[in-house]
């Protein structure tokens, strides 16, 4: 079996809420397209994790802003330092 190359879901929903914080604070309008493309993720991936990070109250994604507790969050993995991406899946293509 061949291991998945998509990046987990942890992660894709860290660096999407700190990119929907960081849109916030600089006033900028953000919507799905624009935000997988600056992430980095297909727009299916990103829907699912937006849409999982809309039910824990994070993001509400009708108005594509953090909620005040999503933006605090965001704003903190951000300054804390992100994983990268797609290092998980050149790891996992170097095992294989």
């Amino acid at each position: 079996m061949i291991p998945s190359t998509a990046p987990s879901a942890e992660v894709m929903a860290s660096h999407l809420l700190a990119a929907v914080a960081r849109a916030a604070e600089e006033g900028r309008r953000t919507n799905l397209e624009l935000l997988a493309e600056e992430v980095g993720l297909r727009r299916a991936e990103a829907r699912r994790t937006l849409s999982a990070l809309d039910r824990q109250g994070l993001i509400d994604v009708v108005r594509m802003r953090p909620t005040l507790l999503g933006f605090a969050v965001g704003r903190g993995l951000e300054a804390r330092g992100l994983p990268s991406l797609r290092r998980e899946a050149e790891t996992l293509r170097r095992v294989a």
